[in-house]
């Protein structure tokens, strides 16, 4: 066999068989099996009927699927041709019929009531005991269908709002803490604000009593340490004692100063705003 006469064989190939292989090699392939191109359908290959079936229309029951027949022949919704929409309603009934029986149960349904109405139009109409005219057969379809696409469209307008989830995320940020809680610094401000507070309850509970006496600062710091022995934390307003009226309070605030100012007692809040806390600075043998 010469250069020009030579045939190139595809992997597994039979070279007694008839070549079925296109003349040019390098086309591009209809598909890869197993790594290897494929240039020509299996004569073998079974594919079923119903293997892909595309539906461009699909609706949500039978109302919709009315709608769907009115809407788009601009019918007159209050004034249904019961022929044209039977026909065309009872075509994709059968379509579906000979797909899906179970889906189709719900159809048939809407069928029947659908005959039903058409059966009621051809019979001449019952006159009413009060002379008024009998009700069109078709009204009851009617409501049902203008009840039904007054929530479709509140059902579509809905569903274009934003959805968490869908259109937007909520932003999370992690933030790491010490396990070492760090307590703010008490600030000079909030420390006047809270003696003021003191104050004011202090006068509303004040007496007039006329007594002299001298006050030492030192008694009231040894107090406080005594006051502050044996617990953690101890309430900033709980240091006061606001029945010995406002002198004894003063008093009471410099030795808690010059405490603090010794390092001997420290101020504390958990946080900004918080109650003030005051507790030894040391702990005691």
């Amino acid at each position: 066999m010469s250069e020009a006469e030579s045939t190139t064989l595809l992997p597994g190939q039979n070279p007694d068989a008839p070549d079925s292989s296109p003349a040019v090699i390098d086309q591009v392939a209809l598909a890869r099996l197993y790594g290897e191109p494929l240039f020509a359908l299996p004569q073998d290959l079974y594919i079923p009927p119903d293997a892909l079936e595309v539906f461009l229309e699909a609706f949500e029951g039978p109302l919709d699927l009315l709608l769907y027949l009115i809407r788009k022949q601009n019918f007159n919704i209050l004034d249904i041709p019961m022929l044209d929409v039977t026909r065309q309603y009872m075509a994709y009934v059968d379509e579906v019929r000979s797909r899906n029986l179970e889906l189709a149960a719900e159809y048939l349904l809407m069928a029947a009531m659908l005959i039903e109405i058409k059966s009621r139009m051809l019979l001449p109409p019952k006159k009413q005991e009060d002379g008024e005219e009998a009700e069109d057969p078709r009204a009851e379809l009617v409501r049902r269908l203008l009840e039904y696409e007054q929530m479709k469209l509140a059902a579509q307008q809905l569903g274009q709002l934003p959805q968490y989830g869908r259109d937007f995320l909520k932003a999370t940020v992690y933030i790491e803490q010490s396990l070492q809680p760090r307590f703010p610094d008490v600030e000079i401000g909030e420390l006047q604000a809270a003696w003021r507070d003191i104050l004011k309850r202090a006068k509303l509970v004040q007496t007039h009593k006329i007594t002299r006496e001298e006050l030492s600062v030192r008694e009231y710091m040894s107090q406080i340490l005594k006051q502050l022995q044996g617990q953690r934390f101890v309430e900033f307003e709980r240091i006061f004692d606001p029945t010995k009226g406002s002198t004894v309070l003063v008093v009471t605030f410099i030795a808690m100063l010059e405490l603090a100012k010794e390092t001997l007692i420290e101020i504390t809040q958990a946080e900004a705003f918080a109650p003030i806390y005051v507790r030894l600075a040391y702990t005691p043998v």
